[in-house]
């Protein structure tokens, strides 16, 4: 057996390399003996955290200067940019064959917020296909879709997951998204994130809850730009800062203690933003109790997590891990995935949605989940149970898909 996996990896996100964990750790379970190899973003990050042989989604040719001159632009695209393509299709095709299955799990792959190249649109479809041509059965598993701006991409969307053999997104919104542009998803299926099957043993025992303080960990991220709205501003993020800095003084004042926690490497830009708002604000606070050591893996992160009592937190799998350790928990949707989350979670009350965040608003529901902690645990432990064994159900039928 020789698998083959295909997302955004090894670049620091750690909800992505969660997904990837926990999916290599169910298919090994079942294929013990595979030959596992991953179409990356970050070959050497993927290499190092999941030990696994890992190669670029796609090669690039350097730019030793910067052309002006049309002439020379379109010389340089059809002596160099297209042969260069052409090139990694086939290098592509040599990779795939052989291959029995080419799987993207999860993760929001399914977007041109960030572009038609890299893990983009283009590159999704250049790999599915070669799949197909090399014959390699063509796997997407729970993942997230939208939004998709241009029509282009919206066509290589709906080409890629045409040719596949299976199809699962993480939430209805996903699938009802896919609707809307016109791809139809008959016989296809809704499974939870597949960071819902992290093994159990990976997940942390909670803090001995010997401290002073109730600790709250508070999940902050830059501003999602098109991943959150079509036309992004600055000003959503200003105030998205502002209402959680008026958050912290509250919580400080109310005699909590705040940890800060980050998803992804490229968090630690918000983290120093805000500090120095709410140091502006403040003036002076004893700075032990906001306490400021960024995760450098999921591991660490998980520790954190579970050194906390109650969680506020952007980054959608920030959310998802808090839960995952039973951790009541409240969302600020920066994209529909985080509401669908909450609310097959029961939990539609304690989000709110970052371009229309309300520290007022903030507090009142911080307030709520503590007086009903404790009546929320059980429901979130439920959820959760649900979540893997529908889960554990989709590696089954991988498997018989084999």
């Amino acid at each position: 057996m020789k698998i083959a996996f295909f997302g955004h990896f090894g670049m620091g996100n750690f909800g992505n390399e969660s997904t990837l964990h926990a999916t290599l750790y169910h298919l090994r379970l079942f294929f013990p003996h595979a030959e596992v190899n991953c179409i990356t973003t970050g070959p050497d990050g993927t290499t190092a955290i999941h030990g696994i042989e890992a190669i670029p989604i796609s090669g690039t040719v350097e730019r030793r200067w910067r052309i002006r001159n049309p002439v020379v632009k379109l010389l340089r695209k059809a002596f160099i940019g297209i042969p260069t393509e052409l090139y990694q299709w086939l290098d592509a095709l040599r990779t795939l064959r052989g291959t029995d299955m080419l799987i993207i799990p999860g993760t929001g792959l399914l977007t041109d917020a960030y572009g038609l190249l890299n893990w983009g649109p283009y590159n999704l479809f250049k790999w599915s296909l070669a799949a197909k041509i090399c014959r390699c059965k063509l796997l997407f598993l729970s993942v997230g879709a939208g939004p998709i701006y241009g029509a282009l991409a919206r066509w290589l969307v709906k080409s890629a997951l045409s040719l596949a053999d299976f199809r699962s997104y993480r939430d209805d919104a996903s699938m009802n998204y896919l609707k809307r542009i016109g791809f139809q998803t008959n016989g296809d299926r809704v499974y939870p994130d597949l960071v819902f099957s992290l093994p159990e043993a990976m997940l942390p025992r909670d803090g001995d809850g010997t401290g002073k303080r109730s600790i709250v960990g508070l999940g902050l991220m830059p501003y999602a730009g098109k991943y959150s709205v079509a036309k992004p501003s600055d000003a959503i993020y200003q105030e998205y800062l502002k209402s959680l800095v008026m958050f912290v003084r509250w919580l400080l004042v109310h005699d909590y203690d705040i940890r800060l926690l980050i998803g992804e490497v490229t968090d630690w830009s918000a983290l120093e933003e805000f500090k120095c708002l709410l140091k502006a604000s403040l003036g002076h606070y004893d700075e032990d109790r906001v306490i400021d050591q960024p995760a450098l893996s999921v591991e660490q992160l998980l520790s954190q997590l579970a050194a906390t009592d109650m969680v506020v937190a952007t980054r959608f799998h920030n959310v998802l891990l808090a839960l995952l350790l039973n951790k009541p928990t409240i969302s600020i949707s920066f994209h529909h995935k985080c509401a669908s989350l909450m609310s097959g979670m029961g939990l539609s009350e304690y989000c709110q949605d970052i371009n229309h965040i309300e520290a007022g608003k903030l507090i009142e529901q911080f307030q709520s989940l503590e007086r009903n902690a404790e009546t929320l645990k059980p429901l979130i432990s439920q959820k959760v149970e649900q979540s893997r064994k529908a889960l554990d159900e989709q590696y089954s039928l991988i498997v018989k898909s084999v």
